[in-house]
């Protein structure tokens, strides 16, 4: 594989574990400087979707001040279209710390310009997923 594509990959990983991190941290700052202007967000939570970093920031705040999630990326599949299925280790709890969910997910990643441009929830593939 060319270095120049193995180093846009990297990148791209590298960007994703950044944002993964900001979250669990609940760094918004540095959550929302990986996204573009126009990002687009789901709310898991609450359903449907948020576009901008000024809705995605008041869709966080209000999911944090009812349940504390934490998501790590286990793998990451760069696709063929440029998009990036991250599978992600979900924990969610309540305020309390119980445990109200705890499983393996799917977030697709449409990237632009080195930053995140739209992420969905998606399903895992049955096999085959590359790191």
């Amino acid at each position: 594989m060319p270095d120049r594509l193995m180093t846009n990959q990297a990148k791209k990983i590298e960007l994703l574990h950044a944002a993964y991190a900001a979250f669990n941290a609940r760094d918004i700052d540095a959550a929302l400087a990986v996204m573009t202007a126009d990002v687009h967000w789901p709310r898991a939570f609450k359903g449907g979707v948020v576009h901008g970093p000024e809705s995605v920031c008041a869709y966080w705040m209000e999911q944090w001040n009812e349940i504390n999630p934490q998501v790590e990326p286990v793998a990451f599949h760069l696709e063929e279209d440029g998009q990036v299925l991250v599978k992600v280790h979900q924990v969610v709890r309540d305020l309390a710390g119980a445990v109200l969910a705890d499983e393996q997910v799917g977030h697709r990643f449409t990237l632009e310009h080195g930053l995140i441009q739209a992420m969905e929830i998606c399903q895992l593939p049955a096999s085959g997923f590359g790191t």
